[in-house]
């Protein structure tokens, strides 16, 4: 029994490793495709919060600062979905991707149609389904999620003057 129970972690935590390195990988080239950019490196800043569940990442090359990117999870009806923000210098944002939507029902918040909504908003920008952030038909509780965890991660980097 206690080996069968030791076998399952192991496989979980094997699942969690390379779902992790397969989002970071598709972070990266999303990334580098929003700066045009090959190459890139992410080097993984301290970010800790009670309101945010991610990883904040500074983008450089040898020869500059790009921006910043936020990798996060946020909730859905019955699981969670993996995002991606990124920040130009001035942390502005310049781009927002799902990176992993695991619900049937929801996943129209991964059109760009809709993600476009968040590109220019800055950290002072205070978002609201219906005010400033488009609702979906059949996808509430997704924009909903995407917005609040888009939201808090802005009103987060208000406490921040260096980075």
């Amino acid at each position: 029994m206690a080996l069968r129970f030791f076998c399952i972690l192991v496989f979980i935590s094997f699942q969690l490793t390379a779902q992790s390195t397969r989002v970071l990988k598709k972070a990266t080239k999303l990334i580098e495709k929003t700066f045009a950019v090959h190459d890139l490196q992410l080097e993984y800043k301290e970010f800790q919060t009670k309101s945010v569940l991610g990883n904040f990442y500074k983008i450089f090359d040898s020869d500059q600062i790009f921006g910043f990117a936020f990798i996060g999870t946020a909730p859905s009806k019955t699981d969670s979905f993996e995002y991606l923000v990124v920040f130009d210098q001035s942390l502005i944002i310049k781009k927002v991707n799902v990176l992993v939507y695991r619900e049937d029902y929801g996943g129209e918040i991964g059109s760009n149609r809709w993600l476009k909504q968040f590109v220019g908003k800055a950290r002072s920008t205070e978002l609201a389904v219906g005010k400033n952030i488009a609702a979906i038909s059949g996808a509430t509780i997704s924009v909903y999620s995407m917005t609040n965890a888009v939201n808090q991660l802005l009103n987060e980097m208000n406490q921040f003057e260096q980075i």
